[in-house]
């Protein structure tokens, strides 16, 4: 059977990547992004190739590095599935030499693959995303300690974190993690899940508010029925102050109902400060609704994802023709892509 019945269009870097990066400038924000995310793409293409039998000069997944001038240190597999689901990738410093702001080292992490052998365990992730229990799944520790491994060894400064979908709360979990140990490394996250009503589609903007304040007595008069005022100096607090320098960068897109709530969590933060109720949101921020019941009913294990206090977000404002294109990950290397950013940091 021939390659071509194989290969999609999408997964050949030479078709589908962004080749007018012959020559990347590390401080801009255009090719960082753009570079991050076509190393998240090779992990795509890495386990599409292990699933197709793909080897030597017919794999597919090395141009989406070598072209950055990174080469691949080792692939993270998955104990269960033996997936790879993530990759360690190396700046060749011997090809370009050390450049000023790129990294040594990127850490990247795939989302849901829908062929092949990796499909089951990878859905049953995602539905640990909904249950508010990803950080339990082995992944997620396999991937931490790949992480701890490279800080422990080389400048963190220099270390990139980087992932989509599935693989974005793989490396949020991840990015957490370190911050709460007081390391906080660059990352770059492309459509990252929240589980969440999908109130970002609403048009009116009085309704969207009137939801999200509601929203936010409920999950702040619930937080103190359940635990109490918060006291500071106690873990709660502590952890989550503790995260507050780490901004990664969030990528989102509004058509994409897995990540547009994202837009509306920061942007609601802002307007509840400027009524005179942050101290309500910020109680609120902590904590998230479905995990406070959740503990009510005796799951003290569960954890919400998107709770983090800082974040520099990114959101694409172009017209996306479906939702497959909106939640993709080609989108985020395109020239002529509308985007529109802003600094979120926590007070």
């Amino acid at each position: 059977m021939s390659l071509e019945l194989h290969v999609s269009e999408r997964e050949q870097f030479e078709l589908s990547g962004p080749l007018d990066l012959t020559s990347v400038d590390w401080n801009d924000p255009h090719h960082r992004r753009s570079v991050a995310a076509c190393l998240v793409q090779g992990v795509y293409i890495l386990e599409r190739d292990r699933q197709e039998k793909r080897e030597g000069p017919l794999a597919l997944a090395p141009p989406w590095w070598e072209f950055f001038k990174f080469k691949l240190a080792c692939p993270i597999i998955d104990n269960v599935d033996s997936s790879i689901f993530g990759a360690i990738y190396e700046y060749n410093t011997s090809l370009s030499g050390s450049q000023h702001n790129s990294p040594l080292y990127v850490i990247a992490f795939r989302g849901t693959v829908t062929k092949g052998n990796s499909i089951s365990q990878d859905i049953l992730l995602d539905l640990h995303i909904i249950q508010n229990k990803l950080h339990q799944a082995s992944r997620a520790e396999i991937a931490t300690q790949a992480v701890r491994s490279i800080v422990a060894a080389y400048d963190p400064s220099r270390v990139w974190l980087a992932g989509h979908s599935l693989g974005s709360a793989i490396a949020m979990i991840t990015g957490k993690n370190m911050a709460k140990s007081g390391v906080f490394i660059e990352s770059f996250l492309f459509n990252p899940p929240f589980i969440s009503p999908p109130i970002e589609r609403i048009k009116n903007p009085k309704i969207k508010h009137g939801i999200r304040f509601a929203g936010s007595l409920i999950t702040a008069g619930l937080s103190l029925a359940l635990k109490g005022p918060p006291q500071s100096g106690t873990r709660a607090v502590d952890s989550f102050a503790a995260m507050a320098a780490w901004v990664p960068n969030l990528f989102v897109n509004p058509a994409d109902h897995i990540c547009a709530e994202y837009v509306g969590y920061f942007e609601h933060r802002e307007k509840m400060e400027q009524i005179g109720a942050g101290a309500i949101e910020r109680l609120a921020s902590q904590n998230s609704l479905g995990t406070l019941i959740m503990n009510a009913r005796g799951n003290r294990e569960a954890e919400a994802l998107h709770l983090i206090p800082s974040a520099n977000l990114t959101v694409n404002i172009s017209p996306s023709a479906n939702f497959k294109h909106a939640h993709g990950i080609h989108q985020w290397w395109r020239l002529d892509i509308g985007l529109k950013s802003k600094l979120h940091l926590y007070r």
